[in-house]
């Protein structure tokens, strides 16, 4: 019996940068916040293969046709391609503070990794979250493979007959970017988690061209001091479907700090 095709309406939130996949050549992590408050986990979403009109943006507000996803985390779906993404809003601005995201996001709000950790443990979900860490230590930058294996480039030269191919071809990031944090918990002992974020690996790619050795000063300026000390920074996180015990940041929620008016100001 095939899969009952639903649709859904949702705020996209999260993208990761792509991967090979054998299901969907090139795919990217997406996470949204569906109408009723709720996480959706959509796959596969091919972003670099899809027309001009269909290439939604974080924080825009899409319809999507979907099944739901032999995934056993219930969060995940299936795009029902070849139906098409109906892009119902320009990206939500960014004016006083994010409030009109955080109206969103922030309701889904978790008090910190390790209830997140202890909840899917004990129930099997979530296995998306968003929270804020206690305190942000260090960004850990370290080199990783500069080249996709030769199973990985095989999937990248498939044809998917339903997508138009990119001009480029998927460049791999040679580095592997984590944070290491602590969570507002008292038994807390620490953590270091991978950061899959979009926005890093497309920093990469364009600070390489520019700066080129001395990308990492202006990637750890935005993606370290920043994320540490000028912004309110959240991690929106979601659990490994081949290790479902294991955790990663799959993006980065970054409202400006709010800063308390003076009594005499």
């Amino acid at each position: 019996m095939a899969p009952l095709k639903e649709t859904k309406r949702a705020l996209i939130v999260v993208r990761t940068y792509p991967t090979p996949a054998k299901k969907g050549v090139e795919v990217s992590c997406t996470a949204a916040i569906t109408e009723d408050g709720q996480w959706l986990r959509l796959f596969p979403v091919p972003s670099r293969f899809l027309e001009p009109d269909q290439r939604f943006r974080k924080y825009q507000w899409v319809e999507v046709s979907v099944t739901k996803a032999s995934d056993p985390r219930p969060e995940s779906y299936k795009l029902a391609w070849p139906d098409p993404v109906n892009i119902l809003s320009k990206p939500l601005p960014t004016a006083n503070s994010w409030q009109a995201r955080k109206e969103i996001v922030l309701p889904l709000q978790a008090h910190c990794l390790c209830c997140l950790q202890r909840e899917q443990q004990a129930k099997g979900f979530p296995t998306l979250g968003i929270f804020r860490p206690h305190s942000i230590k260090r960004l850990i930058i370290a080199a990783a493979s500069p080249d996709w294996t030769p199973e990985q480039q095989a999937i990248l030269g498939q044809l998917d007959l339903f997508l138009k191919q990119p001009r480029e071809k998927l460049e791999k990031v040679p580095f592997k970017f984590s944070y290491e944090f602590r969570c507002d918990h008292p038994e807390c002992g620490g953590h270091t988690l991978m950061c899959t974020d979009w926005e890093a690996g497309e920093a990469w790619r364009k600070w390489k061209n520019e700066y080129g050795g001395g990308w990492e000063a202006k990637f750890r300026q935005r993606f370290e001091e920043e994320m540490i000390h000028k912004y309110d920074t959240h991690f929106y996180v979601g659990t490994v479907h081949q290790h479902p015990d294991a955790w990663i940041i799959v993006g980065l929620f970054y409202p400006p700090v709010e800063h308390q008016g003076s009594l005499f100001g």
